[in-house]
């Protein structure tokens, strides 16, 4: 296989446009921490440049280590048998190996930051790797996702400053209580499956009505964490426009979906929950601008 198709097939393997979801909110820390240490929101190409690597990476490495673990299971299941790695397009080597690299490349890109964010990557390694499992224990494995995710947030800030602060803090609950409610949207398509083959989810344990009321709640605590995220940092009015936006994202994605239709579970997954990372970037973009020059 020539070099183009072999490269399309690894980005298919680890879904590389849904780096899209936790990246904004990195580059999100990243320019409020930058407002704040430094009184304006640039925080220089380095920084910029390092934080895209290593979130790219970190995540590159977790979806590897997804399909790669989890690949007897996604063969039974008929709507993941046609993964990479189940057909033989990559093989578990093969997908190791891309681990390996990420993770090498992910800790290059924190040495290139500050001490804090290099000292954190074994921590950040096991959540990373560990997701997969814990689907195997607990129905508690979207909140694992959601803390992985979430540390996006929080590093773009740590990034900056080399320390933790409220704001991201806040950062990180939005993104792991979005993550839960997303997670746990995408995870009723595989409700049956999961029940017949001992695999935990809360739409397994719980039942797709109760599990959408759950993700309905967590989404709503996510809005309320937005509008916190913006009390926190001295946000202008401009950020909050662009949480009222996220809001209603939030609240489209439920009034799309029902127990009895789960036909648009992947336009609430993928669509939706794409233009919120991006209104919440342009938010804060435009809020960290305005705070700059006024």
């Amino acid at each position: 296989m020539s070099v183009a198709p072999r490269l399309k097939t690894y980005l298919d393997l680890v879904k590389f446009e849904h780096t899209v979801f936790a990246l904004p909110f990195a580059y999100a820390g990243m320019l409020l921490a930058s407002l704040t240490q430094n009184g304006t929101g640039w925080p220089g190409f380095s920084v910029l440049l390092w934080v895209t690597v290593a979130m790219a990476a970190a995540r590159t490495a977790a979806m590897g280590a997804n399909r790669v673990i989890d690949r007897a299971i996604d063969a039974r299941n008929p709507r993941t048998a046609g993964r990479e790695v189940p057909v033989g397009k990559v093989s578990p080597a093969q997908a190791w190996t891309l681990v390996g690299v990420s993770l090498a490349v992910m800790a290059f890109a924190a040495a290139q930051l500050n001490p804090l964010c290099l000292a954190l990557l074994p921590l950040a390694v096991v959540f990373l790797i560990g997701y997969p499992y814990t689907k195997r224990y607990t129905w508690l494995c979207h909140a694992w996702l959601g803390v992985t995710d979430g540390a996006a947030a929080a590093g773009g800030y740590v990034a900056v400053t080399g320390h933790f602060a409220p704001t991201a803090w806040m950062l990180w609950a939005v993104v792991i209580f979005w993550m839960i409610g997303l997670d746990v949207i995408y995870g009723t398509l595989d409700r049956d499956f999961d029940v017949k083959n001992g695999i935990k989810s809360i739409p397994a344990r719980f039942g797709i009505p109760r599990a959408l009321k759950i993700a309905a709640a967590s989404h709503a605590l996510t809005f309320a964490l937005l509008l916190l995220v913006g009390v926190v940092a001295g946000a202008s009015g401009w950020y909050y426009l662009a949480a009222v936006a996220m809001g209603a994202t939030l609240l489209y994605e439920h009034r799309i979906i029902n127990p009895s239709d789960l036909g648009r579970v992947n336009v609430a997954f993928f669509d939706a929950n794409m233009w919120l990372a991006l209104t919440m970037l342009a938010g804060v973009i435009v809020d960290v601008t305005w705070r700059t020059l006024t």
